[in-house]
């Protein structure tokens, strides 16, 4: 369904961010022997409210098609895996967590996150809308329930479950249509003098660093601080602190609390941030404008580099079969003719076909039989970790294309 208005202050949405074509759903992928199966694919384009400056899809792909088997599964990344064990870290120290509080993660996957609170016996509970997934971190000991956050359901978990003394948004903030109902559920769902940090994947760095490919179907907003701060403080919530992190290429980790919360006063960082998106210029909208413009100049560079590498009688392979690889990848028009194959540590993603691209993906042991000239990092936010997994190329002088923000051999 098209949305004609604002998610979130319902004024009309009528200037495109940028035009992606019409794109499978990126973390579909086709069984190999499927070959022949013909995909949905859906309207990919973003447009910008002139009224609060939220950049949002304009198609409404149901949450149901997206998150139904899903296959994205957070433990397959030690980088990502880490992050989240330093975050547990600090967030139990900070707030002087003990076994007397209570955790809530709100899209917590496979559980790769709340285990850090498991061990440290601080009770905590997940929701996850996967089954699939939830079943995983059940299997783990991690108590899971497999629903969709909304207000009801969080006026039913604070009955059943108690409010909550930290709620972990990580990377769900953008994933959900309606923002007014989620937001409103955190608000229920919080003790007194709790706190929720917010993650997600930062719309300036976004716009400066060319990361085209974060925009895909699941992610229905594109934050800056100012348009995620606006929505809080509707539903009575105020940021108090933020962190600039470098996940995904450049992230957000917002401090929420009630605005009636005196225990917890707004910090400089805060004020720091919004001076910086005010210098910007985040309330002109000629800030949002160029951003297609930049994006087409890059796809042209970068079939040029892959094409002239094929010339060569070179090969080709991926690395990742991310849900940003299939966003770039249909973008750019590219299929095996190009890249060969792909690999992906995560089994329920090999022997599969990449959706729209029809790329094949396989375990990552394929990448030393093939032995390509060059690999495609398709995660390139996690291009240093997956190089140092990679020495072993050198063997045969293999080289590594990274796509974002700009094409680069290394």
């Amino acid at each position: 369904m098209e949305t004609q208005n604002c998610r979130f202050c319902n004024n009309k949405l009528e200037d495109v961010f940028i035009d992606l074509g019409e794109q499978p759903l990126c973390n579909n992928n086709i069984p190999a022997e499927q070959n022949d199966h013909i995909e949905e694919k859906y309207p990919l384009k973003t447009l910008i409210c002139k009224k609060c400056f939220l950049v949002q899809t304009s198609y409404n792909v149901s949450p149901n098609s997206i998150y139904n088997d899903y296959t994205y599964f957070s433990s397959y990344s030690s980088s990502w895996m880490l992050h989240a064990k330093e975050y547990s870290e600090m967030i139990s120290k900070r707030l002087k967590l003990t076994s007397n509080s209570f955790v809530v993660e709100i899209a917590s996957n496979d559980g790769y996150l709340l285990r850090n609170f498991v061990e440290n016996e601080i009770p905590c509970l997940g929701i996850e809308p996967s089954s699939n997934v939830a079943i995983e971190a059940n299997k783990n000991n991690i108590k899971t329930i497999s629903e969709f956050f909304t207000k009801q359901n969080s006026e039913k978990y604070s009955k059943q479950y108690g409010k909550a003394d930290l709620i972990v948004a990580n990377n769900v903030f953008a994933h959900v249509p309606d923002i007014n109902d989620f937001t409103h559920g955190l608000k229920i769902m919080l003790n007194e003098n709790g706190v929720i940090t917010i993650e997600f994947p930062y719309l300036i760095e976004l716009i400066k660093n060319n990361q085209f490919d974060t925009i895909y179907h699941e992610h229905f907003f594109y934050y800056s601080f100012y348009s995620a701060n606006n929505i809080l403080k509707k539903h009575g919530l105020k940021i108090f602190d933020v962190d600039r992190l470098n996940t995904h290429g450049g992230s957000l980790r917002l401090y929420v609390t009630h605005i009636e919360n005196q225990n917890y006063m707004v910090s400089q960082n805060v004020l720091k941030i919004q001076s910086d998106e005010e210098n910007l210029g985040i309330t002109n909208m000629e800030y949002y404008l160029s951003f297609s413009e930049q994006i087409n100049s890059n796809k042209d560079k970068f079939l040029e580099t892959l094409n002239n590498i094929k010339n060569q009688n070179k090969s080709i392979a991926g690395y990742g079969a991310p849900g940003k690889g299939n966003t770039l990848l249909n973008y750019y028009n590219i299929d095996p003719t190009l890249i060969d194959f792909t690999v992906d540590r995560n089994p329920i993603k090999q022997n599969t076909l990449l959706p729209g691209s029809r790329i094949p993906v396989y375990d990552t042991d394929k990448i030393f039989e093939a032995k390509p000239d060059y690999i495609l990092i398709l995660p390139w936010n996690l291009k240093n970790e997956i190089i140092n997994n990679l020495q072993y190329v050198k063997e045969w002088g293999a080289k590594f294309i990274i796509p974002i923000p700009n094409i680069e051999i290394i």
